[in-house]
């Protein structure tokens, strides 16, 4: 799954989640059961499981282009620097 598919899952889950419990609480209410409003919202999220986990073809419409090793290598990593080297730096001057 590439980074706007996880976004638009998460975006999605976040969506159907509150959409079934707003059904469950409305449902469980107007028939005063609070074992069925428990049961619609527990369907509620194994549906959201199933369409929001998997690796779906639609979450995988923006692949990343990765580097070849060998291109890779012809460009210099960036040197990570750290708050204690910088101030180790400052004192010296």
């Amino acid at each position: 799954m590439d980074w706007q598919g996880q976004k638009h899952s998460e975006i999605l889950m976040q969506i159907l989640l509150v959409v079934f419990a707003v059904v469950a609480f409305v449902v469980g209410y107007a028939i005063g059961s609070f074992q069925m409003m428990m049961l619609i919202y527990a369907c509620g999220v194994f549906v959201t499981a199933l369409i929001t986990v998997p690796n779906w073809p639609f979450f995988n419409r923006h692949p990343l282009k990765w580097l070849d090793p060998s291109e890779a290598d012809r460009h210099p990593k960036p040197q990570v620097t750290t708050a204690a080297s910088k101030k180790k730096a400052s004192k010296q001057k």
